[in-house]
């Protein structure tokens, strides 16, 4: 094994940070790496001053490096912030990342590229798992195109309560919120990385969401700042994948579940969207192709938690703000979405 930078973060991605499961390199503190002749040397950089855990690190990646084959000397260099440090940051290593109070499981719905159905996806699952018994929250992370508003029928700003938190809006039973409630019309958001950041901190930290068993998070498609600053605010439970059948659709899909993986965010499942359609006279119709889903998900060995077929109750009910498992929750298509929330719940037991 040839002995280089990525060699060297391959090694550092079995050093956990204290109290976490999740890796230093996907956490960030790995600012520098090198090799030469044998000796290799890095740099971290902590967001925390915490002298027993930067002990520790060093301590851990010591351990790893000189365990790789060629590895003769071995130099770890841990920086911290200078200054006081709130108690609560103390051993985190990224200080903005909090658990949100009374909010049981994190859920993010992603998607590798656009069109492929995961907004939609994500408001009739969260409908299932309402109508499951569950109490539900859900989340638009799409700065720049929110579209939950629409699927939901609700367009009323959120109140604010006597805490100086928005109260998030409810209907179907879910409550909600998105940029899509905070903008005008059709005002187009013109933001750089910063300021979504920002944005999506406060849709945690400023929002009154109460007591929920889960809070489902529709991404906007891709791996930009949106998922990056999610990943950064809130620890995650974990994703789920949105996909079509066809190979454009799963090439960009790996890509999503190579990003979670990389944050260490468990990757939940898989759901094949426009799975087939049946046409009027019986006849199934695999308008872009069948099974690819499945087929991915066996090969990235994560679940399958099902396909939904075209139906044209669920666009109907996304144009009318009526999710068609509360519109119709005895169709074939409500079904299709209720029994991927029932596997979605069993992975999150």
């Amino acid at each position: 094994m040839m002995l280089n930078q990525e060699s060297i973060l391959n090694a550092l991605k079995s050093v956990k940070y204290p109290g976490y499961s999740r890796d230093i390199v996907s956490f960030g503190l790995v600012k520098q790496a090198a090799a030469n002749n044998g000796a290799v040397s890095i740099s971290l950089q902590l967001t925390a001053a915490n002298p027993q855990v930067a002990q520790q690190l060093k301590a851990d990646c010591e351990q790893a490096l000189k365990a790789l084959p060629g590895v003769q000397m071995v130099h770890v260099e841990v920086n911290m912030p200078a200054g006081p440090q709130p108690a609560a940051a103390a051993n985190s290593p990224w200080a903005n990342q909090s658990r949100v109070p009374g909010i049981g499981k994190l859920v993010a719905v992603a998607s590798g590229k656009g069109g492929v159905g995961k907004s939609t996806c994500s408001v009739n699952l969260a409908c299932a798992l309402h109508a499951l018994g569950a109490k539900v929250g859900l989340l638009d992370c799409d700065i720049y195109g929110p579209s939950i508003p629409l699927m939901m029928g609700v367009h009323q700003r959120p109140t604010i309560s006597a805490q100086e938190k928005m109260i998030p809006p409810q209907n179907h039973g879910v409550k909600l919120m998105s940029m899509g409630f905070l903008i005008e019309g059709d005002q187009p958001v013109i933001w750089r990385g910063p300021m979504i950041m920002k944005t999506i901190q406060q849709f945690f930290s400023s929002v009154d969401w109460g007591d929920l068993d889960y809070l489902l998070i529709d991404l906007p498609p891709g791996t930009g700042d949106a998922q990056l600053s999610l990943c950064q605010t809130v620890p995650l439970d974990g994703g789920v994948i949105i996909t079509t059948p066809q190979e454009a659709s799963l090439g960009v899909v790996r890509k999503g579940i190579a990003m979670f993986q990389k944050v260490n965010v468990p990757i939940l499942g898989i759901v094949e969207n426009m799975s087939y359609f049946t046409a009027p006279n019986g006849d199934r119709v695999e308008i872009f192709g069948h099974g690819g889903g499945k087929d991915e998900a066996e090969r990235q060995k994560v679940p399958f938690l099902g396909e939904v077929p075209l139906f044209t109750e669920i666009r109907e009910g996304g144009d009318k703000g009526e999710p068609v498992v509360m519109s119709k929750p005895e169709s074939a298509a409500a079904k299709s979405f209720i029994s991927v929330a029932e596997r979605l719940r069993e992975t999150l037991l």
